[in-house]
């Protein structure tokens, strides 16, 4: 985590940044203001710190070949730490777009750089440092849509539960807060928000940057999954201008996944969220630009045919404009069809099973519903976390729709019992908080009833391409976008019915469902890109 380089190491990095001269006590970094890139020592020393309330408490301190940076510094996002001068101090200063650079042309270097920079993240994330302050109750609907965003996004954050921190209560206090106004949340920079957004508090830290309207990319990714995240690593990696678009986070329904256990290179399995973030981290190295959550609502059809750059249009009123368009945007998460599920959705339904998840239902029953892949893992998880797990299965057997491995791996769980030929028939609860869930069999008379908090649905999902009506993108009758039906070989197999829009994974009509697939066709694409853009710029 705290690598110190040698002199000869730190003469090869040289000619990536710039020389300063700093007194001391003074400012290096502050806690929410733009970071300015990596921070090399030469001579002296930088205190980092972090903030715990009123006191400020050590981290690290880094002497002469010791660098200061994580993550945030790719990208020159707002700082998560405080740093200041012990006594003069003379460092090389590297901003953002010179580390990656010293990242891709220092490969052995660059390698124990960056490995730095994420194990920093990492620790940073379990003290908890550097991130916002949620205040509220810790199952409320809206506490858990925020913490999921950041946990998604791999930023740090600190909860405050009235109902169990003393001071929360107190901060409530302080504000003058009642209870319209929860949760809120506290910006590292000293602002207050009232129940927010995501996108507004994806602002509030810096997650998120004004788009230049009249920037022209080569290349616009709509979806964050493996599809588009492949997509973002290859075609940045090989010089072309990218922006990556998604309207939650990064990571897609892949980033939900327990355990994927069948992803080659990985033989003992890895998670959905750990596998996500390796490939964000590495289009972050390359240089790829983001916007996260920005939601695209409209592919204009102004320029069809007359070589103008392609137009999207965001919720935020936005526009995003680049000469080609990967459609990555995958599937929104199929819903159960049952009186009252809305009711429940905020606090006691889930889509994923993570560890925030697992805390909110520890030691207690929970209903899963699905037979598929993503169900099977999220049941082996949850197994190890609850009391008792119910997995109702509409067919006869899991066989029919799940890997062998993990029948065979459920089978031996002895808190979980799977219900076949079983649909759920009936929610009950109060103040949106479910409190037993109703289900009957094929062939038994009897309801059978529960007293259960959290339900979990991997039902499947649906293409999420209603953004692309009157686009002039041809989608087939279940809604996924169609693609050229010419030969595998062929370049062009991959462009939709719009020249110079591309759809890729889950949401391109006939393909795999699979990770692998989704990268794989991330990776293709980059050659029909080129090839496209390569015509573009002839005529």
């Amino acid at each position: 985590m705290f690598p110190v380089l040698e002199p000869a190491e730190i003469k090869r990095v040289r000619h990536f940044g710039e020389l300063h001269s700093y007194g001391d006590g003074e400012t290096l970094a502050k806690v929410g203001e733009p970071g300015l890139g990596l921070t090399l020592v030469l001579s002296g020393a930088i205190n980092v710190t972090r903030h715990d309330a009123s006191t400020s408490q050590p981290i690290v301190t880094y002497g002469p070949g010791g660098f200061m940076g994580e993550l945030a510094q790719l990208t020159g996002r707002p700082s998560l730490i405080d740093a200041h001068a012990q006594g003069p101090v003379e460092a090389l200063l590297i901003p953002p777009a010179r580390l990656r650079a010293l990242l891709i042309a220092e490969a052995e270097l660059g390698e124990r750089i960056m490995r730095a920079l994420i194990l920093r993240r990492m620790n940073l994330l379990e003290m908890s440092v550097g991130g916002p302050v949620i205040i509220g109750h810790a199952d409320d609907g809206d506490v858990l849509r925020l913490q999921g965003f950041l946990r998604r996004s791999a930023h740090p954050q600190q909860m405050f539960d009235l109902d169990a921190d003393p001071e929360a209560k107190v901060l409530i206090e302080r504000f003058h807060l009642d209870a319209s106004h929860l949760p809120i949340v506290l910006c590292p920079d000293g602002r207050m928000l009232r129940n927010p957004s995501e996108a507004d508090l994806a602002r509030c830290l810096g997650l998120w940057t004004p788009l230049d309207p009249a920037r022209v990319y080569d290349v616009a990714i709509v979806g964050a999954g493996p599809a588009g995240l492949a997509t973002a690593v290859y075609a940045t990696s090989e010089g072309l201008s990218v922006l990556m678009l998604d309207g939650r986070s990064f990571g897609g329904q892949a980033g939900a996944s327990a355990r994927i256990e069948n992803y080659l290179g990985f033989p003992t399995g890895i998670t959905g969220m750990a596998l996500m973030a390796r490939a964000y981290n590495q289009a972050q190295k390359f240089g790829v630009e983001t916007a996260i959550p920005g939601e695209v609502t409209a592919l204009q059809t102004q320029g069809m045919s007359d070589g103008r750059p392609l137009t999207m249009r965001l919720s935020t009123g936005e526009q995003v404009n680049a000469r080609s368009i990967v459609i990555a945007s995958g599937a929104r998460y199929r819903q159960l069809a049952v009186e009252k599920l809305a009711t429940f959705a905020a606090a006691s339904v889930h889509y994923w099973a993570s560890p925030l998840e697992a805390r909110l239902c520890a030691q207690q029953e929970v209903v899963l519903v699905g037979a598929g892949n993503s169900a099977g893992q999220a049941v082996v998880y949850l197994a190890s976390q609850v009391s008792k797990v119910w997995m109702l299965v509409r067919g006869p057997s899991l066989e029919q729709s799940m890997s062998r491995y993990l029948v065979e791996r459920i089978g031996g769980l002895a808190n979980v019992e799977v219900v076949t030929k079983a649909e759920v028939s009936g929610l009950e609860g109060d103040g949106g908080r479910l409190e037993a869930v109703r289900w009957r069999q094929a062939g038994v008379a009897e309801e059978i009833r529960r007293p259960i908090r959290h339900l979990f649905l991997f039902i499947g999902a649906e293409p999420n391409t209603a953004w692309l009506a009157g686009s002039g993108v041809a989608l087939d009758d279940k809604g996924f976008v169609v693609t050229s039906p010419t030969t595998t070989g062929d370049r062009r197999r991959l462009e939709t019915s719009r020249r110079g829009v591309f759809a890729i994974g889950d949401v391109r009509s006939s393909s795999v469902k699979r990770v692998a697939s989704a990268v794989g066709e991330g990776a293709q694409v980059v050659s029909a890109l080129h090839a496209y853009l390569a015509t573009a710029n002839r005529a």
